[in-house]
């Protein structure tokens, strides 16, 4: 009987509707809290789960037809089945005993063919599902229930199956256990030009074809590493009482032309009309400035840079709070350290000091990475053999040792002693450059974290708390060999260029009125600074 293949299902999550069922709030007051004023429109979070199941042809227009029973005022329809989490490769072939304990069972595996390899009188097909770098070797021969099409062919690499079968001992030295079909069905063909084959293929070549990357190692690897530490930074903040601040991607916070932010526009015209609707159809003021009236907003539109002063004022009222999403930076630097887009987790304390600022930083970093080292082991091997030798120990090192305490002053006494010529000068007053940071963790202190603290007042931003001193300032960097975490402190520069316009905010005005300026009330971003209300109350 022939087959058709169900479409996929997506699954709309609406926050508002979520927000309004839970709280009562009417619409408008629940989109506000969610969404920030600019976003004029309704907006959705969506997520999608996608399948595929085989259904007979003849039967596919009646499963597209809701089964309306003549009962249906008294029932009020059937409910909905409990959501049954699919059996993963993971999970068979997790535990110590790699499988050996599930010798005899029956599973059922959904996932996508890596390699084939054909015998004489038997078939091995290794099949993928993305739950782990491990394939399941299935071995197929005359007796399994769809044997035709593999040695027909129709089965190839890359194409989506559905099997079953017992596991048992394999022959084999690369995997310990695999199954043994009783049945193989075809989901999805694969077309014979698919590109992902066994052999090895360079990330470049990867970037033309970046909807099949996923189906690599590395990637695949990647994913389920950012999918672990997304998960523990939620974990450790919420295990700790933050709560969670979701910030606006789309913001109209301005910083006097500095360039570094993506504007967002519908005045310029789309790569689909015609060319006479050009650039020189935005519409411009007397002046001859851009018309900003006019456009979606009504008002200049960016991508955000940071939920820092969106997290602090929910701090003002809720204490503990942290942002993670998505940042946008427009600098045209084409380095390894510099991303248009990424991800940033900006916690905001309140009542807190340069101390709690360290403390709080060092727990999360050891809790992210001990949860994967304890998750992601299979992932880790692969990189250590693959990507970089030695990153296990170097993660492990992070985990097991106290990080050092060294103020900037301190930093720099050991460098002007150090027996090296470093190619930028060591002075007091200048920042850290990579050499220098890479021998205070690798030689200095032999690989071990450490936190430089106290940093000179004029080469921080205008907003940290000055010490004792009157030179330095309460800010600390946290460095780690091989990488350094300027402690959630990504773009000073663009901390700076916000002096010269946040006495104008209106948000900042009145959380200088409704707050008292002269409390020690201490937010933190990676830095024991003074919140932008007490600045102001002081007359900043």
């Amino acid at each position: 009987m022939a087959a058709v293949i169900s479409p996929a299902t997506s699954l709309r999550f609406n926050p508002c509707s979520t927000l309004r069922f839970i709280t009562g709030l009417p619409r408008k007051l629940s989109h506000h809290i969610l969404f920030p004023p600019i976003s004029r429109r309704h907006s959705s979070y969506y997520f999608r789960r996608s399948f595929c199941s085989a259904v007979p042809a003849g039967e596919a227009a009646e499963k597209t037809k809701p089964d309306v029973s003549k009962d249906w005022k008294v029932t009020r329809g059937e409910k909905v089945g409990e959501f049954r989490k699919k059996l993963r490769i993971s999970e068979i072939k997790g535990g110590r005993d790699e499988g050996l304990d599930r010798l005899g069972q029956t599973f059922v595996v959904k996932g996508w063919v890596r390699t084939l390899r054909v015998q004489s009188s038997v078939t091995f097909m290794e099949v993928n599902d993305g739950s782990c770098i491990s394939n399941m070797q299935c071995v197929i021969d005359s007796t399994t229930e769809g044997y035709d099409q593999v040695e027909s062919g129709l089965i190839t690499t890359g194409a989506s199956v559905w099997v079953e079968g017992v596991v048992v001992a394999s022959q084999g030295s690369k995997q310990k256990v695999e199954l043994k079909l009783q049945k193989v069905v075809m989901v999805g063909k694969s077309d014979p030009s698919y590109p992902v084959q066994k052999k090895k293929v360079s990330r470049e070549f990867l970037r033309t074809k970046a909807h099949l990357r996923p189906r690599t190692n590395t990637f695949g690897a990647v994913a389920r590493v950012r999918n672990v530490l997304a998960y523990a930074t939620h974990k450790f903040f919420q295990e700790n009482g933050f709560v969670w601040v979701s910030s606006p991607i789309i913001t109209a916070s301005d910083c006097e032309g500095a360039g570094e932010q993506f504007c967002v526009t519908t005045l310029i015209p789309s790569s689909g009309e015609p060319a006479s609707s050009d650039v020189g159809s935005i519409p411009k003021t007397k002046e001859g400035f851009i018309d900003w009236s006019q456009d979606f907003f009504g008002k200049p539109a960016f991508l955000t840079v940071s939920g820092q002063l969106n997290a602090e004022t929910y701090a003002t009222a809720l204490s503990d709070v942290y942002t993670f999403g998505p940042t946008f930076r427009a600098e045209n630097s084409n380095t390894s350290r510099h991303l248009a887009e990424f991800w940033m987790i900006e916690p905001e304390l309140a009542f807190a000091d340069l101390d709690d600022d360290m403390s709080c930083a060092t727990a999360y970093l050891q809790y992210v990475v001990r949860h994967v080292l304890e998750n992601c082991k299979e992932d880790l091997d692969f990189f250590n053999t693959w990507i970089e030798k030695g990153i296990i120990d170097r993660l492990t090192n992070l985990v097991e040792n106290d990080f050092v305490q060294l103020p900037y002053t301190d930093a720099i006494e050991l460098l002007l002693r150090a027996n090296k010529k470093f190619e930028y000068p060591v002075k007091w007053g200048s920042d850290l450059q990579s050499e220098h940071e890479r021998y205070i963790t690798e030689v200095a202190f032999g690989g071990c974290p450490v936190i430089i603290r106290d940093y000179p007042r004029d080469i921080k931003a205008f907003y940290m708390r000055q010490n004792d001193d009157g030179k330095t300032v309460a800010a600390m960097d946290m460095l780690v060999p091989k990488e350094r975490c300027k402690s959630l402190e990504i773009n000073i520069e663009f901390c700076q260029r916000i002096q010269a316009i946040v006495t104008d905010h209106p948000c900042i005005k009145d959380l200088t009125v409704f707050s008292n300026p002269e409390e020690e009330t201490m937010i933190f971003t990676g830095q024991f600074h003074q919140p932008m209300t007490q600045l102001l109350g002081k007359g900043f």
